[in-house]
């Protein structure tokens, strides 16, 4: 059987000086640090000598630029898959807390009666269907090879949660999924044999602790 690895990549730091939920909002780009968490990716993929022969991204401008300099490195094309964009959410375009942010308005309440679904979003089995379809694309497209598909942090955990068997409703502060990580899967044919989860740009995160975002 060949071997082929689909690296899920969440996009790096956004230039989000309003703090909102951008969630599937236009024109929000990748910060200086973004930019630089992207190339350092890049680099650290052409340094390991990895078999990339796809370069595929979410549609919205974070992740397009985020998949930049990978295909540069490799001499490759961005192609773009809308079934790993981000997840919806009720919240988008809104501040999120209970302070001066949306949680202080009962009129938004109900949006978090089931965290299961959830009810504030896109349902999380949609969200599996949608990302596990993508990779089979990429995993055919780039057989017995590697594949890169940049996408967003909860599509990207969720995917792995299915894949492993676990529950799909979670606490988001526990996610392994920081910014420009890899979320490696390694098929063996069409069997996953294993996933592999790295942090190539962690040395850039400020004082090395997770950073939250979308």
């Amino acid at each position: 059987m060949s071997t082929t690895i689909v690296h899920l990549l969440r996009h790096g730091e956004v230039h989000n000086p309003e703090k909102v939920l951008y969630g599937r909002l236009p024109n929000y780009r990748l910060s200086e640090l973004g930019q630089e968490m992207a190339r350092r990716v890049a680099q650290h993929l052409h340094g390991e000598g990895r078999d990339i022969t796809a370069v595929i991204a979410s549609p919205l401008q974070r992740a397009q630029e985020t998949a930049q300099p990978t295909a540069q490195a490799f001499g490759l094309e961005i192609a773009t898959d809308e079934r790993i964009i981000e997840a919806e959410n009720y919240f988008e375009g809104k501040t999120f807390g209970v302070g001066d942010g949306s949680l202080r308005h009962p009129q938004h309440w109900p949006r978090l009666i089931n965290p299961f679904r959830p009810s504030w979003g896109e349902a999380y089995k949609q969200q599996v269907r949608r990302m596990h379809a993508a990779v089979d694309s990429a995993r055919t497209v780039a057989a017995g090879h590697e594949a890169l598909l940049v996408s967003h942090q909860l599509p990207i955990w969720i995917a792995r949660q299915a894949y492993e068997g676990k529950k799909l409703w979670h606490d988001p502060r526990k996610r392994e999924c920081n910014l420009a990580s890899l979320t490696s899967l390694h098929f063996d044919g069409d069997q996953l044999a294993k996933v592999v989860y790295s942090e190539p740009v962690a040395d850039l995160y400020p004082g090395a602790s997770r950073v939250a975002g979308a």
